[in-house]
């Protein structure tokens, strides 16, 4: 190994975190598992000092992490190359964009923002101050999902697609009903949609290669609390080509991540998709070609399971391709890559789609 290789295995990007929400923990513990050298946890700072002291003691921080109040302080701190964002929804856009102002890196915790306008200003924040932006949709980093893609775009297996169907819900507490910033309008006012539907349009605009639809229609069935926030909801989304997806997002019901994959050819279907079953694996099931048997009492093939393995934890290689991304903006001057945002924009325009046709009485959405 070259000197210049050596430094720069060991000089590894210093994050930031801004909050210590629970899923803070999460992010902690990815950063434990990666190689050497990879990221570390330089700051992390709360409202106030006496929760950032208990989160960083629940958390095992190493005694070297600086603990800061209030957020602008970690902003201030020329030890941190980026930040993590698990704040509220509502409080993305104004740390996002001061964390860019200050040439900090931007990994967010997604929904990334409430609406495309606030997610737009992020992203030009982003790029005028030449850093890298990155929401924290996890299982897009998963290797499962690099060969989901693959068998998609073999031509012999999937087929032209026809029909997406997605769904993520939990069966949510009566306290998280009553008190989580999820239901609390002034803190995340995307409810479940936000929570959960960004993973379901997410994976949709995933397998289609992020080909915008037509047309969105959200679904009657919808579920409210007392505030106005979205329980449960549901959409349809249309494609000139006639491909149609279908999405559901739900704290009322059992948990489930399903996505199901439908073409002319075949069909692959994963139950798992946000959090596999196993953190060393992965696996989903496909079919190609099947027929009913005569009499139409069986099926002439079953699916296939198709078993990946990981060689660290999705949320590990998350924050693996993040620093990879932040390096090569830091070390080799390199311009930050446009792909992570892209695919944000793109999921927040139809996320945004959704809730105008909620908002609209179920209207369809012209995109």
């Amino acid at each position: 190994m070259s000197v210049s290789e050596a430094e720069h295995h060991q000089n590894p990007i210093r994050f930031g975190i801004l909050g210590c929400a629970r899923i803070s923990h999460k992010f902690c513990r990815a950063i434990s598992l990666l190689p050497s050298g990879t990221a570390t946890i330089s700051s992390i700072s709360s409202r106030s000092l006496d929760k950032a002291r208990q989160f960083a003691a629940s958390a095992r921080l190493h005694s070297s992490v600086k603990l800061l109040s209030p957020y602008d302080a970690l902003l201030e701190d020329t030890s941190v190359d980026a930040v993590y964002v698990p704040l509220p929804t509502s409080h993305h856009a104004t740390w996002a964009i001061a964390a860019a102002a200050k040439g900090k890196h931007v990994l967010i915790e997604k929904p990334a923002a409430l609406c495309l306008e606030e997610l737009e200003r992020i992203l030009e924040a982003c790029a005028k101050n030449r850093v890298v932006f990155m929401d924290g949709a996890m299982w897009l980093h998963h290797p499962r999902t690099t060969e989901m893609r693959r068998l998609i775009d073999d031509p012999g297996r999937i087929g032209r697609l026809r029909l997406i169907h997605t769904s993520c819900s939990f069966l949510a507490t009566p306290e998280f009903l009553q008190n989580d910033i999820r239901v609390k309008p002034n803190l995340d006012s995307l409810g479940a949609l936000g929570d959960l539907g960004w993973y379901c349009i997410g994976s949709i605009l995933w397998a289609t290669n992020y080909n915008l639809p037509k047309t969105v229609v959200a679904s009657p069935s919808l579920s409210l609390n007392q505030s106005g926030e979205i329980l449960s909801c549901g959409a349809s989304l249309y494609w000139d080509d006639g491909l149609v997806a279908t999405l559901n997002c739900s704290f009322l019901s059992h948990v489930s991540t399903d996505l199901s994959i439908h073409g002319s050819q075949g069909t692959l279907l994963v139950r798992d998709l946000v959090i596999p079953y196993h953190e060393d694996g992965a696996s989903f099931e496909v079919i190609s070609g099947a027929h009913f048997a005569e009499l139409h009492i069986s099926w002439t093939k079953k699916p296939e399971e198709v078993v990946v393995k990981a060689p660290l934890r999705q949320e590990a290689l998350m924050v693996l391709e993040f620093a990879k991304e932040v390096k090569l903006v830091r070390d080799k001057k390199s311009e930050p890559s446009l792909k992570w945002a892209d695919i944000s924009r793109k999921t927040q325009l139809v996320l945004d789609a959704v809730k105008k046709s909620i908002d609209q009485k179920f209207e369809p959405i012209n995109l």
